[in-house]
């Protein structure tokens, strides 16, 4: 459950699905997948997830939550090629996860910068 309530939240009232039709064309090569999703299982049940994940704190809307309701998330997606390492790995709230799916940070941003302005996204 959120702590910090100040936050706007932009995720409420958008049409995601809309946004990401892309998001059936694209399909990662699945030994890929399978290597990445057990590396980031390791990465896990690490100290260094554990301590990132202790800060509360989601990487994307900013608002704190108690730990153990964060999730990990690639910001380059696995499906999208991206790694289980340290510099592409962080908390995200179930939500923020949920609606980011495979998306890009460039991607990600286009969709924030959509709700705060009520535009369409460029496709």
């Amino acid at each position: 459950m959120p702590t910090d309530t100040d936050q706007p939240d932009l995720l409420e009232d958008a049409d995601l699905t809309e946004f990401l039709d892309f998001q059936d064309d694209f399909r990662a090569d699945p030994a890929f997948v399978k290597r990445e999703k057990a590396r980031a299982q390791e990465i896990r049940n690490s100290q260094w997830w554990k301590n990132l994940r202790a800060t509360g704190k989601c990487h994307y809307c900013g608002r704190v939550f108690r730990p153990q309701d964060l999730t990990m998330d690639h910001i380059v997606p696995i499906a999208r090629g991206g790694r289980s390492t340290h510099g592409n790995i962080v908390p995200a709230c179930k939500e923020c996860n949920a609606k980011k799916r495979y998306l890009l940070p460039s991607e990600w941003q286009e969709y924030l910068d959509h709700l705060a302005s009520g535009s369409q996204p460029s496709q």
